[in-house]
C-alpha cells in the first residue's frame, strides 16, 4: 500500500517502555510515503525514564519525521477546523489517555487532537500499551470500541502470568492496520496472542 498524498498524524503518548518498538513503525509509514505531523504527549516531551530521556525522543522523532511536532492544545485544536488530517493514529496509546478520551477530557495534546479528528468524523487508529486494559481501564476500552471512527491495532496480553490486566497493541500489524481503518474499517482478528513482538 503506497501513502502518497496522504498526511497522517502519529501521536505518541507516554508508554515509555514501548517507544523503541514504536519507532520502525514511524519510519515504516513514512518510507511509504505519508506525510507524517507527529503530535506529542507532555509526558513523552518532558520525562526523562530509564527508557531514555525525553530529548532522545524528540531527537528521533523529528529526525523521522522532518516535520515540526504539535506539541501543545492550542497547536493542536485547528486539526479539527482545518481537516488536517487523514488518519490520526496514537501508537502507543496509554491507558491514561484511552480514558480521558472515551470520557471527553480534552486537557493534553494528544486528546485535543482526537477531538479534532473526531469531530470531521475521520479515522482514528489506536496501539494501546497499559497495565490495566482488563482491570479499570476495560470499561473505556470498551467505550472505544463502540466508538464511531475509532480503530484498534490488533493487541493481546504480553504478560498474562505476571500482568494479567496488561494489553499491548502489535506494532507489527500497525501498517496494515492503518490500510484498513483508511477505509473505516476495522481489521480482524482484533484480540490476538501477544508473543513479545
Amino acid at each position: 500500500m503506497e501513502l502518497k498524498g496522504k498526511t497522517v498524524g502519529f501521536a505518541i503518548t507516554g508508554s515509555h517502555c514501548t517507544l523503541e518498538k514504536t519507532m520502525p513503525a514511524l519510519e515504516e509509514l513514512h518510507t511509504m510515503g505519508a506525510e507524517i505531523i507527529p503530535i506529542l504527549s507532555e509526558a513523552v516531551l518532558t520525562r526523562d525514564t530509564k527508557f531514555g530521556p525525553a530529548r532522545k525522543w524528540i531527537t528521533k522523532i523529528q529526525e523521522i519525521t522532518d516535520k515540526p511536532m504539535i506539541d501543545s492544545i492550542v497547536r493542536a485544536e485547528p486539526i479539527g477546523p482545518g481537516k488536517l488530517l487523514d488518519l490520526l493514529i496514537i501508537a502507543p496509546c496509554t491507558g491514561n489517555t484511552m480514558a480521558k478520551i472515551a470520557n471527553g477530557i480534552i486537557d493534553e495534546t494528544v486528546v485535543m487532537a482526537t477531538k479534532a479528528q473526531l469531530r470531521n468524523q475521520r479515522p482514528v487508529l489506536i496501539a494501546i500499551a497499559t497495565n490495566d486494559g482488563l482491570g479499570l481501564n476495560a470499561k473505556n476500552l470498551s467505550i472505544l470500541l463502540n466508538t464511531g471512527n475509532v480503530f484498534f491495532v490488533p493487541f493481546g496480553q504480553d504478560n498474562p502470568t505476571e500482568k494479567p490486566n496488561s494489553l499491548v497493541a502489535r506494532m507489527d500489524l500497525l501498517k496494515d492496520s492503518v490500510e484498513m481503518a483508511l477505509q473505516k474499517k476495522q481489521i480482524q482478528p482484533l484480540l490476538i496472542e501477544y508473543k513479545g513482538i
